[in-house]
């Protein structure tokens, strides 16, 4: 990548729209990259479409939705709701990033793809909640609406450089939600259609993450600032849907995605593989951002590990109920 790089220690040295040129040469090689190893697939390929009867409606020989119709889990019915309810709000994303990256040369065709790519992912999971009668279709489609009137602002849309460390984070949050909502579901069909979202959330993560790995090159003190503000502010793209709060803390509770979860298998790999912690170079903003990011680190780990113990105690406490 040939640029004329402004001076790597200053905080004020980069404009978006520089960043936004300096990383297109990187941007068209992860996307030659993501083109290569990514398959396609096909939706309807994993949707049991012979498990499924009419509702009613137009349809007089319709049957009604019962909750003990399908065999997946009560937690699993849970977080295929949030999961495909934050798929569902793919037209917002499209627009942030679209409006934040482009929608010319490689940021532009990355962005087109991605947005291809995700729509299949609310396309399956509704298909298969339907047919498999996992969720009431009639509140299915009022929490859609209701979520989906509200918008959708990310809390990033202010910076590139915000958003492409929160998608490095997402992508894996939304891949680690999926996969383990599929392992939790109880059903072998759903726990193999999440498997392949996941496979196409992880492939995104990896684009993002190298993506950020060669903004920590080009503007270190910056980079670092905006990992920092993400990691510690960071919210799930869901929370503003109805009953957000109760779902997640059942999720949490279910080991979906809760505090141990999101340390470990979220924001701890995206670190450890870029070495964000032992990046040296830094101007004072950008080492004062690291410091902050370690300490914050460190109090996350320790309150991972008090809801370890309070999860532990649970289970305790329920298998000698179910003893008694």
């Amino acid at each position: 990548m040939t640029i004329t790089a402004p001076h790597l220690g200053s905080s004020q040295a980069w404009t978006d729209a520089q960043l936004l040129y300096a990383l297109e040469e990187v941007v068209e090689n992860e996307l030659n990259r993501h083109l290569k190893v990514a398959k396609d697939w096909m939706p309807h390929e994993y949707v049991p479409f012979s498990d499924g009867r009419n509702f009613p409606g137009v349809f007089e020989d319709g049957e009604e939705w019962r909750a003990d119709q399908s065999k997946v889990t009560d937690i699993g019915k849970i977080a295929l709701v949030v999961n495909l309810l934050t798929e569902d709000n793919l037209p917002s994303y499209h627009h942030e990033i679209a409006s934040l990256f482009g929608r010319d040369g490689a940021w532009g065709t990355w962005v087109h793809r991605w947005t291809a790519e995700e729509g299949r992912h609310g396309i399956v999971m509704r298909d298969y909640l339907l047919t498999s009668r996992a969720v009431d279709p009639d509140k299915l489609e009022q929490f859609r609406m209701a979520h989906m009137a509200e918008g959708f602002e990310s809390d990033n849309r202010h910076s590139m450089l915000h958003s492409v460390a929160y998608v490095a984070f997402q992508e894996l949050a939304t891949r680690v939600s999926h996969r383990n909502t599929g392992h939790q579901s109880g059903d072998p069909v759903c726990d193999r259609m999440l498997a392949r979202i996941a496979t196409d959330e992880n492939l995104h993560m990896v684009f993002y993450r190298n993506l950020l790995g060669a903004a920590f090159e080009l503007a270190p003190d910056l980079t670092m600032q905006a990992v920092r503000d993400v990691v510690v502010n960071f919210r799930m793209p869901g929370h503003g849907m109805p009953g957000f709060e109760r779902a997640a803390a059942q999720m949490a509770i279910g080991e979906i995605y809760n505090m141990r979860i999101h340390h470990d298998d979220v924001i701890q790999p995206v670190l450890r593989f870029l070495k964000v912690l032992h990046i040296d170079g830094l101007g004072p903003d950008g080492l004062r951002a690291q410091e902050e990011l370690g300490l914050y680190m460190s109090g996350l780990h320790s309150e991972a590990s008090k809801f370890d113990e309070k999860l532990a105690a649970r289970k305790a406490r329920m298998a000698a109920r179910a003893r008694a």
